[in-house]
């Protein structure tokens, strides 16, 4: 099973997205890549902050996994939140949505663009649950 969030969680949720057809179609017109900053929070098991990046292009991951804050950083959106949040999320405790609207989950990029996709990023978030996943405050 693997940890959220690292290389080996990364890989599988990647298979998980582009083996679902409903984000296929949801995202077909999408043109962009994500960067998810999940901020530290060392009293959970996550001393540092950890960048996670989705390289997404009409409806498939073309690639995806932990990367160096910089390049993070250049993504077209980044979604930033502590580890707790995105654990949250992760199991369905948090809509994303609301938690970006709420200003839970911090945003960059062009909002009205995520809005128009709300069904895609929807998908994402439903898969993130299909991932078998440890978290490192469980170990």
């Amino acid at each position: 099973m693997p940890e959220f969030p690292t290389q080996a969680w990364f890989d599988v949720f990647v298979e998980e997205v582009n083996a679902s057809d409903e984000y296929r179609m949801a995202a077909a017109d999408w043109e962009g890549d994500i960067a998810f900053l999940v901020e530290a929070e060392p009293d959970k098991n996550v001393p540092e902050d950890i960048w996670g990046y989705l390289d997404l292009w009409h409806g498939a991951c073309r690639g995806g996994g932990v990367v160096a804050p910089e390049e993070g950083a250049r993504a077209a959106y980044v979604i930033a939140a502590p580890y707790t949040r995105w654990k949250d999320v992760l199991r369905g405790d948090l809509d994303p949505v609301k938690g970006m609207m709420q200003g839970k989950l911090k945003v960059r990029g062009d909002l009205p663009t995520i809005i128009r996709y709300v069904r895609a990023a929807s998908e994402l978030v439903r898969l993130t649950g299909e991932v078998d996943t440890a978290f490192p405050d469980e170990i």
